[in-house]
Order: C-alpha cells, then structure tokens, then sequence
C-alpha cells in the first residue's frame, strides 16, 4: 500500500499556500521556544480570532451559545480553547491535542558559582536527551524569574544578533582519548552540562585584599542592573537554555525547515490554527495545547491533571448544560485526534525502521493506531472501526496521510497524551508530522507534511 507523495497534488499556484503557511510555523517556532511563550502568542492569536477568556465571561455572569469561542490558560503553561457546537456538548466535542514543552536544559535553583574565574550555571536537564548533543553551540536563555512582590521578570537573551549568548563547553579533541571510548550516554554526564556565563570582573574596580568570587560579584551586578534580580530570586525562577535563533529554511529547494522544538510544536501549531479556522461547528470543537508530555504529562500543567475536565466542566455550566452526568457523556462521546511527532524514515539509520511501516517526508499528515514499546506497553491502541472513520473523512477531503509505528516493535517506542483521555472512554488515535533528529537541538520536518496536517486537522474539526 505505497502512499502517494503529496507534493505530487499542488501546482505553482496552490504551493503558495504551503510556504505561505510554513513561513507562518517558522516565525511561530523562532519566537516560541518555552511552553509559556507558546500560551502567551496563542492568546494573541485567539483574542485576534474573536476568543474570549472563559473566566472574565464566568465572572461576569455571561453565558454562552453555540458559535461562541473562549479559551482558558492554566498557570501560563496550558492552554484550551473551545467553539461551541450546534449539538448539545453531552453528544461529544471532535477534539484536537497537543503538548507544548520541548527537550531542553533547565537551570537549577540555586544555580550560580565560580570557578578559576569563570562563571557557570548548574543545570538539570529537562526530557528525553543525548547529552552530548548540546554541548559547544550558542545557546539563548529564556524564562522567568517570580519575585516576592508578586512580580514576574521575563528574560530571553541570545535570540538577537546584537545579544550575547552562552553555552555548555566541550572537551578538544586533543584531550578526549579516555572520553572518546566512553559509551554515548556517558560521554557527557548530566551534572557536567554546566553554562558559562561570564568571565570578567568589574573593569576599573579594584578587589579588596583576600576578596573572592568578583567575577560572580560583577555576574550579580549586571542582572541587577538590566533586570532587576537578585541571587536569591534563582529561587523562584523558572530559566532553561535552548538553541540560539531562528528556525531555518532547509535543503536546496527549502521543502523543509530544521529548528528547535519541532517536537511538538510542529502539530501544536496547525492544531490551534484549524481550532481558530473554524467557524459555528455542528459539534463542539476543542484544542488543548499541554505542558509536561516530555516528562510523563505529569503535574499541575501536564495531561494528567484535571484542567482539561474542569474546564469542559465550566463551559457546559455557561452553556446552560451542565450536570455531572452530562459531563461524563461529553467527554466519553468525543472523538480526539492526539497530535504528536512520529520519527520519520532516516536513510542514515535505515536499521532501525520497518519500512512498510514507516513514516515518510513528503507523503502527509501521520496515523498512528498504537505507539508505546515493544509490545505496545504504555499505548493508547485506536479501534478499527475509528480509524475507518477517519479513513473515509479524509478520503472524501483528498487528504494526504499515512500511517506508520514508532521505529521496529523490539527497537524502541515512545508515548503521547492519547491514553489519558483514552481513560474517558472516547475515540483516540495519534497523529502528526513526521520528524527527523527528533529531540535533538535541531529537529527537521517537511512543509508539505505540515501543511497537510494542518487540513487533516481542519477536517476533522467540522465532520468528525
């Protein structure tokens, strides 16, 4: 069953539309490197969409109809955005889900120190890495720092040509024989991912006799002065280094994009672009944008928690449809499309692959009836009669789409969010864009496959 490669359907004209919407994902992913930065540019783009905040609409005692569209952010890190459907919402909402948080390098609490002059942040690293990926390459800082006068400072540095940057060294060559016969995983240990920050002590100030740390000291005065930070308040911050700059065109005909956090803001993106598309649905439509998957969907923000219900919960009390009943049958009615990257075929590492089982760039939007390891441990596995459903939704859309797993049964695996709503007993299967390099600091994915996934979502969004 050879998929046909979508490019094969557009012509001069119609490919506009293709670049003109990768243009739009690449200048998303430059800006958008955190999970707060994703909620933050999505609310702009709802409120210019028509959405309004759901908790301003409970406040004021407002209720809501269908063709109303609201949106609710949770901790600044998550974010759901809801148009309400001609349908009661009892009967099921066509939902769309997506995590926002990618691979990175945390910094700690208590994380600043010098040594022989040098001034270095300790860090933690944040998701599934080949540590030795980010080491020796211009890294930004972005984040925020809480104060205790309930004031936040928010910081990104290193994402403007005229900003410095900073980053975690390498060992030379020269000196990396014992290194060199390291397993991968031990070549660069986690407490060894350490960012240099600063090297210089306040020119034209004298140290005092016996004084120490004026490198820090000087470190310390800098982030007083341009942010108004003390070293206690790297207790209530939340920082990380990602890859400095923009997302970048790729190849010699730029059919792709390499960038940091493909993964999975290259399904996050088109998802909350066909949730604004779309406009007065039969039934209720939903777009949940999480933080947390890299990690287990855990805590507050992550998947397992009980936003996404609270909130649908709230909706349909403004709606005038609430019970707990009613509730129980929304969510079990719903048919959800769980958007997340699959790794896409790499002729480099053919080994690795099932081929008529893969995924590749150029052929579409991904389906993935089960993911998980080995013997699909920790998979949310779609029944057949939902993927023949989809099947026919997006044959009768000419939509370009194939279906793959995640590598060979006994090589790997990996998880998504599907499962956890799966456990409302709703319609779940994966889907997304195929990626190679996937949790590297620079992931590559087609634009063509973007571009349909987008279609794919808006699709099912209206005839779900």
């Amino acid at each position: 069953m050879e998929r046909e490669v979508a490019w094969s359907k557009y012509n001069e004209e119609s490919i506009k539309d293709v670049f003109a919407f990768a243009e739009d994902y690449r200048q998303f992913i430059s800006k958008c490197k955190t999970e707060r930065e994703c909620v933050k540019e999505a609310i702009v783009m709802a409120e210019s969409a028509g959405y309004r905040n759901l908790s301003d609409i409970i406040a004021r005692g407002k209720t809501l109809k269908a063709g109303d569209k609201v949106y609710c952010v949770n901790m600044n890190k998550a974010i759901v955005l809801y148009c309400v459907g001609k349908q009661p919402i009892e009967k099921g909402m066509n939902i769309l889900g997506a995590h926002i948080d990618s691979p990175r390098i945390d910094i700690k609490q208590n994380p600043l120190y010098e040594d022989n002059q040098l001034v270095l942040l300790d860090t933690h690293y944040y998701g599934g890495i080949k540590k030795y990926q980010w080491v020796a390459m211009p890294m930004a800082l972005h984040g925020i720092v809480a104060l205790k006068n309930g004031k936040s400072v928010e910081i990104t540095m290193g994402e403007k040509a005229d900003e410095p940057v900073v980053g975690i060294s390498d060992l030379l060559i020269h000196l990396a024989g014992e290194q060199m016969d390291k397993k991968a995983s031990k070549v660069v240990e986690g407490e060894d991912l350490n960012v240099l920050v600063g090297s210089m002590p306040e020119i034209g100030v004298k140290p005092k006799k016996d004084e120490k740390e004026n490198v820090k000291k000087y470190i310390l005065k800098l982030l007083k002065k341009q942010y108004g930070i003390e070293e206690e308040d790297f207790l209530s911050a939340e920082l990380c280094v990602v890859p400095a700059g923009a997302a970048r065109d790729y190849g010699f005909d730029k059919s792709m994009i390499i960038g940091y956090g493909h993964d999975d803001r290259v399904c996050a993106y088109p998802s909350l672009v066909a949730q604004l598309n779309t406009e007065n649905p039969e039934r209720t439509t939903a777009c949940i944008l999480v933080d947390k998957e890299e990690i287990g969907s855990v805590g507050a923000t992550g998947m397992h928690s009980k936003f996404f219900e609270n909130m649908t919960a709230e909706l349909m009390n403004q709606c005038n449809q609430f019970s707990e009943l009613a509730l129980r049958r929304a969510l079990t009615n719903s048919n959800m499309l769980s958007s997340d990257v699959n790794s896409a075929f790499d002729p480099n590492y053919p080994s690795v692959s099932e081929k008529k089982n893969a995924s590749y760039f150029g052929k579409g939007v991904v389906f993935m009836k089960y993911t998980g390891a080995r013997g699909k441990s920790g998979s949310n596995d779609a029944s057949a009669e939902y993927m023949a459903h989809l099947r026919k939704i997006m044959d009768d859309a000419k939509i370009s789409y194939q279906t793959a797993e995640l590598g060979k049964v006994d090589v790997g695996g990996g998880g998504t969010i599907a499962y956890i709503l799966a456990n409302y007993g709703m319609n779940v299967i994966d889907s997304g864009v195929g990626v190679q390099n996937m949790h590297a600091p620079y992931e590559v994915i087609s634009k063509v496959d973007l571009y349909e996934a987008l279609k794919s979502y808006e699709v099912f969004l209206r005839n779900a």
